[in-house]
């Protein structure tokens, strides 16, 4: 009996992935490994003092908890946005699903600039909260919070919005038909289809939100231990041309970075089978 060689469905499959393998050699790893390059310079002990000092450590605080909390306002408002834009119609529905990708393509320092023009005491939206409700937003770390909100939201609208738009109505149907309330029906039926999703938008809005520069620096104030964030040490650095702490710093954010997409895969990875096994 003779076997038959399966043939590859896309032609020219060596020559394709010889192509990939060096475009992410080049735009990926090659930048990355320059990190651990210039790292290598200091002595493990210089290392583990320069990324455990105290001022870096609050940089790290203060990027990762703002980070986290604008995630999950983000996780909130964008599946909110995703369901809107998905199940109703109505008069500028494109062009409300147009500025959810603004942040992308808006210069983060142009966003930064604006947020904090509008929540300074001085600003529309800064001097209401101030005058109402004696709330700070400009130069603290809910000014933070605030920006990374909005750089963040797309992710999670356009990680949400094409698994809505997928979702078969004739299974809320059934379970309207089989006597389920709203509420059931959406924990039960649907938010189960989206919950990957809604886990993959979270932590790119996270993973994004960790590493903001542009659009931070112009609203945080940059006090040290207060609203000074690890990107902006890094900068701090570089300008003091002490290189191997830059990239020490750097290297440690790179690593949460991937710890963080990681527990991502992961997560997803158990959900999708959990939905699989009940489908």
């Amino acid at each position: 009996m003779k076997f038959l060689k399966r043939k590859s469905i896309i032609p020219g499959f060596g020559i394709s992935f010889g192509i990939t393998i060096t475009i992410l050699s080049i735009v990926v790893l090659i930048p990355l490994c320059s990190l651990v390059v210039f790292t290598a310079k200091l002595s493990f002990s210089e290392f583990i003092h320069t990324v455990t000092r105290p001022r870096v450590l609050s940089g790290y605080y203060v990027s990762i908890s703002t980070a986290f909390i604008a995630s999950l306002i983000n996780a909130v408002m964008g599946l909110i946005l995703a369901w809107v834009l998905v199940r109703y119609d109505f008069p500028g529905k494109k062009f409300l699903d147009g500025i959810i990708e603004l942040p992308f393509a808006l210069p983060t320092a142009v966003a930064g600039i604006s947020l904090t023009h509008l929540t300074t005491t001085n600003g529309w939206v800064g001097k209401f909260f101030f005058d109402t409700f004696g709330i700070k937003i400009a130069y603290t770390r809910l000014g933070i919070t605030v920006a990374l909100i909005f750089i963040g939201i797309p992710f999670v609208v356009r990680s949400v919005q094409p698994v809505l738009e997928k979702i078969d109505l004739m299974y809320e149907e059934a379970a309207v038909i089989l006597g389920a309330k709203r509420g059931a029906i959406f924990w039960k039926v649907i938010f189960p289809e989206i919950l990957p999703a809604l886990i993959s938008g979270f932590t790119l809005a996270f993973a994004r939100s960790i590493g903001e520069y542009g659009s931070v620096v112009f609203i945080a104030g940059n006090t040290p231990y207060e609203t000074e964030i690890a990107p902006l040490l890094i900068m701090s650095q570089l300008q003091e041309f002490d290189y191997p702490a830059a990239t020490s710093i750097a290297l440690v954010m790179l690593a949460i970075a991937f710890v963080i997409l990681s527990v991502n895969a992961i997560a997803q990875g158990i959900v999708s089978r959990r939905v699989n096994g009940l489908a």
